[in-house]
C-alpha cells in the first residue's frame, strides 16, 4: 500500500511567501535544488523568531538541524513567487521535526516537499535541551 504524499496545501498549517531570486536558478533554467533547502530553512527560522519569540541574537539556546530531506516534484524558475507550507510533524522534549512543501503562486499542489529536525541545544553547554515552554506552545500550533 502506497503512503499518502503531503503535496496539497490543506495538509500544511502556516505559509510564508518567498520570491525566488535570479541567483537561485542555475544553469538549466530552474531552482538549484540546494535552494529549496534554504527556503525550508528561512521559514522554519522566520516562524521561530516571529511566532515563537526566539531571539537569535540573545538566546541562551539554538536549533540545530540535524536532518533534512526534500523530494521534488516539478520544477520552479526565477521569477517566481512561491509560498512555503510548514507544520510540525513530530514534536520532543529537545527536537522537532518540521513538514515543509513548496507551491507557486496559484498552485495548490507542491512543486517539492520535505522535513527539517531541529535539536534545541544550550549554546553555552553545546548540549541538547528541552525545548522553551513559549516555543514549544507556537510548535504545538503546527501540530
Amino acid at each position: 500500500m502506497s503512503k499518502k504524499l503531503p503535496i496539497k496545501k490543506s495538509d500544511y498549517i502556516y505559509f510564508q511567501s518567498i520570491s525566488t531570486r535570479w541567483n537561485d536558478n542555475d544553469i538549466y533554467g530552474h531552482i538549484n535544488n540546494v535552494q529549496y533547502y534554504s527556503y525550508f530553512d528561512t521559514v522554519v527560522n522566520f516562524y521561530l523568531i516571529e511566532k515563537a519569540g526566539l531571539n537569535i541574537h540573545s538566546s541562551s539556546i539554538v536549533g540545530y538541524v540535524v536532518n533534512s530531506s526534500c523530494n521534488y516534484l516539478s520544477a520552479i524558475s526565477y521569477p517566481n513567487m512561491i509560498y512555503v507550507g510548514l507544520r510540525v510533524n513530530k514534536l520532543g522534549n529537545s527536537s522537532v521535526t518540521y513538514g515543509l512543501a513548496i507551491f507557486k503562486k496559484g498552485s495548490n499542489k507542491a512543486s517539492a516537499y520535505g522535513e527539517l529536525t531541529h535539536v534545541f541545544v544550550e549554546k553555552s553547554k553545546n548540549k541538547p535541551t528541552q525545548i522553551p515552554t513559549k516555543i514549544q506552545n507556537a510548535l504545538k500550533k503546527l501540530l
